[in-house]
């Protein structure tokens, strides 16, 4: 899977292009301002996928391919409803304007572009980066045949139901927007055919406003699939007070520090910047982000 940065240069560095025109830069600065801002980016959506709700939501709107034309063709995300769509992309990745405010802030006093200039950028932004990662996510990102996308075979011998079920909603999302049948899988295969896939349907189906399917049976999740027990297990954390007093076990950690979760060998390198930036600087901008989503998640 490409990084962010990597995925906004294919296609011929078309969105370069277009934010260069729409707002009367050079090729040099449209790079430069979008560096700048793509740790703001991969930090919002690093810390969704860690939120089980946050993601519920990221992937009913990722999944819709609304955006997917935003990045085919740029030049549309500077149209009303690439705006629309696009701040609607920050409210949920950032919580509120005033984060915008200082992520633009912080990459205009590296880039010496203006902070006023820079905020007009990130709806535009937030649009094409939502409708390439759609393109990834159904493998229909670059020239030639689609190939389907591999959610995190690595991190789980080979066999992930988590990222199977993904990869299974992403596609139907596809054909829905494309007018193609949906494709079957064998129904020995189906991924959505464990407690882990039923319980994310009915999450997703909860997002769209759609009632969730009743649970034929009174099993635990957990019982079957321990991605069950991990679902769980946040839910009760999201709780207030609920917190495991019982010791956990040791877990995996991001360069950040952030705990790893199934959602990091999910989307891989996708939500990583690919542009070097100085480590302060990229620290720098993380810390902002962090802090203005724990006072927006105080605030809920």
């Amino acid at each position: 899977m490409l990084p962010l940065y990597d995925m906004l240069a294919a296609q011929n560095g078309q969105a370069f292009e277009a934010l260069a025109r729409q707002f009367g830069l050079s090729q040099q600065q449209a790079r430069a301002a979008v560096e700048a801002v793509l740790p703001a980016f991969s930090q919002g959506l690093k810390q969704n996928a860690s939120d089980p709700y946050g993601l519920g939501t990221f992937i009913a709107a990722l999944s819709s391919g609304q955006h997917a034309n935003y990045f085919d063709n740029p030049a549309n995300a500077f149209s009303p409803a690439g705006l629309a769509d696009g701040n609607g992309v920050l409210g949920h990745l950032f919580g509120s304007k005033d984060l915008s405010r200082a992520v633009a802030q912080q990459a205009a006093s590296l880039t010496g572009l203006g902070e006023g200039l820079i905020r007009q950028m990130l709806p535009a932004m937030a649009s094409m980066i939502m409708g390439g990662l759609f393109k990834q996510m159904t493998g229909q990102l670059g020239p030639g045949p689609a190939v389907q996308p591999n959610f995190g075979s690595a991190s789980f011998g080979g066999s992930n139901p988590l990222a199977d079920a993904m990869a299974q909603m992403m596609r139907q999302g596809a054909d829905a927007m494309t007018g193609q049948p949906q494709r079957r899988a064998p129904e020995q295969a189906n991924p959505m055919d464990n407690p882990f896939g039923r319980m994310m349907q009915d999450m997703f189906a909860g997002a769209s406003g759609r009632p969730p399917e009743p649970e034929p049976a009174a099993k635990s999740p957990s019982a079957a699939n321990p991605f069950g027990k991990m679902m769980e297990d946040w839910m009760r954390l999201a709780q207030p007070g609920g917190a495991a007093e019982e010791p956990q076990e040791e877990r995996r950690e991001n360069p950040s520090g952030r705990p790893r979760t199934p959602w990091d060998d999910l989307f891989g390198d996708m939500f990583e910047t690919g542009a070097r930036q100085r480590d302060d600087y990229q620290k720098n901008m993380e810390a902002i982000v962090d802090r203005y989503l724990r006072d927006v998640a105080r605030n809920r």
